[in-house]
């Protein structure tokens, strides 16, 4: 199987514009189809923005809602999947979500995120109940996060045991927090033997300055693709062959002992 082409688009946008940002999505789409990518990823909240703080609410959309439409739209129209962060409406409950759309338009999987970071976020959302929400792009098994859940040991490694290949993470990491895209992310991948694909915001956003560096961490413990702090579309490629051989060599799932440590886990 030859390696999925993906984009990363590390943007905050404009801020409580959504339509701004739809033609900032449309626009990235039509680079990332031009250049080859099958998947373009976006940060966290990135329909809405993360600071829009009062307007959450009203910015907010359920899954299907007219947003989604536009996505699938821009989806299908440049033939490349789009997993897009945005706040969810559910009845009264907020979630700060993912939709992945695949690139003939149809919804392929929805994820809620289940660890909220900070004072802002457990204010506005509620927690998603769902640890591992997957879907299949050409041949290759993606999983989803949000943020903060993937510096969540169990949550990358709850992935890797249900056989995610690619873990996509639209991210809204703040600064002084670069230990997380330097360092983290590496070894994720590395002790879970999978892709990860993380696309953060960049800039000063209310009283956030976020730091991009969006980057894909493979399970060599490589990071074959790192943005800078600036906006950019950055690309890369999963490579399955790069993963078979990480697997082989590294056989952490194979030789774990559940039986050891697996009640010590669940302690809170």
């Amino acid at each position: 199987m030859p390696p999925l082409p993906i984009a990363l688009l590390q943007s905050s946008g404009r801020p409580g514009d959504v339509a701004h940002n739809l033609r900032l999505l449309d626009e990235a789409a039509g680079r990332a189809a031009s250049a080859g990518a099958r998947l373009l990823v976006t940060p966290e909240l990135f329909l809405t923005g993360y600071a829009v703080g009062s307007a959450l609410p009203r910015l907010a959309e359920t899954a299907d809602g007219p947003s989604a439409g536009r996505v699938a739209a821009t989806a299908a129209h440049h033939g490349v999947a789009v997993a897009l962060g945005y706040p969810e409406r559910d009845g009264r409950a907020l979630y700060n979500a993912v939709s992945l759309t695949g690139p003939d338009g149809t919804r392929l999987a929805g994820y809620r995120k289940t660890h909220l970071y900070g004072e802002f976020e457990t204010a506005a959302f509620t927690p998603g109940d769902r640890a591992v929400v997957q879907a299949e792009l050409d041949g290759t098994r993606l999983g989803l996060l949000v943020c903060y859940d993937v510096e969540f040991p169990e949550t990358v490694r709850a992935h890797a045991l249900a056989g995610t290949e690619l873990l996509l993470v639209p991210t809204a990491l703040m600064r002084p927090y670069e230990i997380v895209p330097r360092t983290l992310l590496p070894a994720r991948a590395w002790e879970n033997q999978l892709h990860i694909a993380y696309a953060n915001r960049t800039g000063p956003e209310g009283e956030f300055d976020f730091a991009g560096l969006s980057c894909l961490a493979a399970p060599d413990g490589t990071v074959p693709a790192r943005a800078g702090r600036g906006e950019e579309l950055l690309f890369a490629e999963a490579d399955p062959e790069t993963l078979r051989r990480s697997r082989a060599a590294n056989p952490y799932l194979r030789d774990r002992r559940p039986e050891l440590y697996g009640p010590l886990a669940a302690r809170g």
